[in-house]
């Protein structure tokens, strides 16, 4: 019986023995073989492992080996212009130098994220604290995040901290300053927008006086040659007139008179003219007939005296008078009858006026002669 609950008691040392001697490394870790808290040996590669037994001389601590990630959010971060942002970043970064880590943080992951905690804000203050308003929204985040990368891997190194990239997730305005901004933004945009108007404007008003001097030049080209023409058609004009007066001068000063009577003394000119009738505007007044005889002097308006209408025969019948009717024999002339003859062509006199006879048709009336009231010549 003894011996049984001995053997039982060596089987449980040899496998609490041998166990505790064992020790199991995955891909996603490293470990760290301490004696008496002295590192003796690492390991990075997976796999089964052997130690003394217990852990009262050698001791394992487990470290990751995958890439870890540190975030940092709502940071405000104030820019060389004065303006704050409030930005989100992180890092990644993986321990590949497990020595430097037992002996710097102790091997504890969270002493660690204090320590990059610090140097990552410290990193991103001095990045955005050398630029501008504008430049953490524009193509230089590219350079800032490596920026800020390099400045924190070097203390990161020697904690045994490999940093492998910095992202910066936002950056946004605190409301504060948002209003503000805003404000600064519409301005510019309106003095660019007003700057471009003007540029319009410019460009219309210079388009506008070219267009306009093509314009005059082209009306001046125009009048030019129409001037041209009507020089050309009035010296046609004045060579045909020439042509046509020159044939008869004494015929076109008469009728250059008549013109000047016409435009001097027409109706409704309310133009006086007191001028001696002997002077050389009323030439042709003056002049004679071919006759000899001065014209009577026109009836008002231009208007001549009508000769008189009153009958001096009686009311002719029905019944068509002979074709003689009218026609007296030169030779026994009638004195009742008050109707004159009729002019013989052949003797006639060529200062008398000719009378034509009336035609022998059917619905011819009887030739008869009016008395004129005109005065006589």
């Amino acid at each position: 019986m003894n011996r049984l609950i001995a053997l039982g008691v060596a089987a449980i040392v040899i496998l609490y023995l041998f166990f505790s001697s064992i020790y199991v490394v995955n891909v996603r870790e490293q470990a760290i073989v301490l004696r008496f808290g002295k590192i003796i040996s690492t390991t990075s590669q997976p796999g089964l492992y052997f130690k003394i037994p217990t852990s009262f001389i050698d001791t394992v601590q487990i470290v990751e080996n995958r890439l870890l990630r540190y975030n940092i959010a709502n940071m405000r971060l104030q820019v060389k212009g004065g303006a704050t942002y409030v930005v989100d970043a992180f890092l990644t970064y993986r321990i590949d130098d497990v020595t430097k880590f037992r002996e710097r943080v102790q091997g504890d992951i969270d002493l660690a994220q204090q320590r990059i905690a610090t140097r990552f804000d410290a990193a991103l203050r001095q990045v955005y604290g050398l630029r501008e308003f504008n430049a953490a929204l524009s193509i230089q985040r590219p350079q800032m995040m490596k920026e800020a990368r390099d400045l924190i891997k070097p203390d990161m190194d020697e904690l045994g901290i490999d940093v492998i990239d910095v992202r910066i997730l936002r950056t946004d305005l605190t409301p504060e300053v948002s209003a503000q901004t805003f404000d600064r933004m519409k301005a510019e945009r309106l003095a660019q927008a007003a700057f471009l108007r003007a540029k319009g404007q410019e460009a219309q008003q210079s388009i506008q006086a070219i267009a306009d001097r093509q314009a005059v030049e082209i009306v001046a080209a125009a009048n030019k040659d129409s001037e041209i023409l009507r020089g050309q058609g009035d010296a046609q004009r004045n060579a045909v007139f020439a042509s046509a007066y020159g044939k008869d001068p004494e015929f076109f000063q008469f009728y250059r008179s008549l013109q000047s009577y016409r435009t001097a003394l027409g109706a409704n000119t309310g133009t006086s003219l007191v001028v001696p009738p002997e002077g050389e505007f009323f030439k042709y007044f003056n002049a004679s007939t071919t006759n000899g005889t001065v014209p009577p002097p026109a009836a008002p308006d231009g208007i001549p005296t009508l000769p008189s209408t009153e009958l001096t025969v009686p009311e002719p019948t029905d019944v068509l008078p002979p074709t003689n009717v009218g026609v007296n024999d030169q030779s026994t002339p009638d004195t009742t009858n008050p109707v004159a003859p009729a002019p013989d062509t052949t003797s006639a006199s060529s200062e008398e006026p000719v009378l034509p006879s009336v035609s022998s048709t059917p619905e011819a009336l009887p030739s008869i002669s009016l008395e004129s009231s005109a005065p006589a010549q």
